[in-house]
């Protein structure tokens, strides 16, 4: 394996259950509510469908074209139909969703914090490699798919 794919031991799906973890349990320890009327938290109910449904149709996509779900491994195949046609990173956007969802639905300014976190630390633990990784396997088909489809949504 080649230094561009190191394994990583933090996988998207585990930073997803620690930060989840983390916005209900600080939920209840920090309770510092933020002021949404209960007619819009259910709202919150939408976003978590919306990212359940982007996560399930790009693991789909990438099963279809038998690539890789995994950030550490080499990409096999540049996907940018479905989901990938509007955001460069479906799964991430589908897993701040489920998390901004469970903000909304806690009314909680705290998890909504732990939601951006969420973000930061996905730009910067997976985000910067996969896109290096994509521009070094696919060189200027990625650089144009890069510059007409955005990284978040």
């Amino acid at each position: 394996m080649s230094n561009n794919y190191e394994k990583q031991r933090l996988m998207p799906p585990t930073l997803l259950l620690i930060i989840l973890s983390a916005e209900v349990v600080f939920h209840f320890i920090l309770p510092l509510k933020i002021i949404i009327p209960p007619t819009y938290r259910y709202s919150g109910i939408i976003l978590i469908i919306l990212g359940i449904v982007l996560n399930i149709w790009a693991d789909n996509l990438l099963k279809i074209h038998q690539t890789t779900i995994r950030p550490d491994e080499k990409p096999l195949y540049l996907i940018s139909n479905g989901p990938f046609q509007f955001s460069r990173h479906p799964m991430y956007l589908g897993m701040f969703c489920i998390l901004l969802g469970i903000a909304i639905i806690l009314g909680s300014l705290i998890a909504l914090i732990f939601s951006v976190i969420f973000v930061f630390v996905t730009n910067q633990k997976f985000i910067c490699k996969e896109e290096k990784n994509m521009l070094h396997e696919f060189g200027r088909k990625y650089y144009d798919y890069q510059r007409k489809t955005r990284k978040w949504i």
